[in-house]
């Protein structure tokens, strides 16, 4: 395997040399989390102005060989569990696994194959002992769940325990434009939402950083507060986070992070509403 050093800030997909399968430090999940990437090509229905991913494309994913994410999979977790990747490419306090999660470089659910690769990873965990024992996650824009196949993989994801991170970002549509590359109306986004939060427990993840040197305005705010309100409940919380790795969009020079005292703010804001926020700056 071809293995460098991970850190927060190190997010490559080729950090082992597979196609399917890569090891980060997540922020967020707290320890390393192992990647499924469905989308080699670097494609993606959106193009987010943060994305960390190069040479970023429009588009879908190419066809997946099941066979060959089955074994990827496998040879990995045998070198987590009973090599020395831990001690020799992780820091000390984040060497343990805390998830299998579905992300890369696009939007997973749009490979014709997510629902098979899901069953993959489900029958992976089963053998190997690790049902139950790791979270199993989709980290998602939720632009497909209007697909039934979709909806029934995320529900079969909840029946596992799983969990969904579904991208929310602040911003009105004409920002959300800009920001996320995308013209989609705020109620399409809160029913997508509610149809994930119905199947699965779900998150929202939002990015904030500043643009131009710009953080959100106020107008951006209340359209995230309205799209998690109109969730009535549903969602488990919200995972608040700033820039931690640098953009490989052409748009990077324009793009800041922000205080940790402004992120705190917004996660007052969000509290107030009764929903748990966590903050990573």
């Amino acid at each position: 395997m071809k293995l460098i050093q991970l850190d927060v800030s190190e997010h490559s997909r080729e950090s082992v040399g597979m196609t399917y399968v890569y090891p980060v430090v997540s922020r967020r999940a707290g320890g390393v989390s192992i990647g499924i990437n469905l989308n080699p090509n670097n494609a993606c229905n959106w193009r987010c102005i943060y994305c960390q991913v190069p040479n970023l494309v429009r588009g879908r994913a190419p066809a997946i060989d099941l066979v060959l994410l089955e074994r990827e999979l496998r040879l990995f977790l045998a070198e987590v569990l009973h090599g020395d990747f831990m001690r020799t490419r992780v820091p000390v306090a984040a060497r343990r696994i805390e998830d299998i999660a579905f992300s890369g470089n696009g939007e997973p659910t749009g490979a014709r194959e997510f629902p098979q690769a899901l069953e993959v990873v489900d029958r992976v965990l089963q053998e190997t002992g690790l049902q139950g024992r790791l979270k199993l996650r989709l980290i998602t824009n939720g632009s497909q769940l209007d697909r039934r196949t979709v909806r029934d993989s995320i529900a079969h994801l909840g029946r596992r325990n799983g969990e969904v991170w579904f991208k929310v970002d602040p911003g009105t549509r004409d920002v959300r434009r800009r920001i996320n590359g995308i013209d989609l109306d705020p109620k399409s986004i809160s029913r997508r939402l509610r149809l994930c939060a119905e199947r699965c427990p779900t998150w929202v993840q939002t990015c904030c950083f500043a643009l131009d040197g710009v953080p959100p305005g106020e107008a951006d705010v209340v359209a995230l507060l309205d799209i998690l309100a109109e969730t009535e409940g549903r969602i488990t919380g919200v995972h608040l986070y700033g820039l931690a790795r640098a953009s490989q969009q052409k748009e990077a020079p324009r793009l800041a992070r922000l205080p940790a005292e402004w992120l705190e703010a917004l996660a007052q804001r969000i509290r107030e509403t009764g929903l748990t926020v966590s903050v990573s700056p």
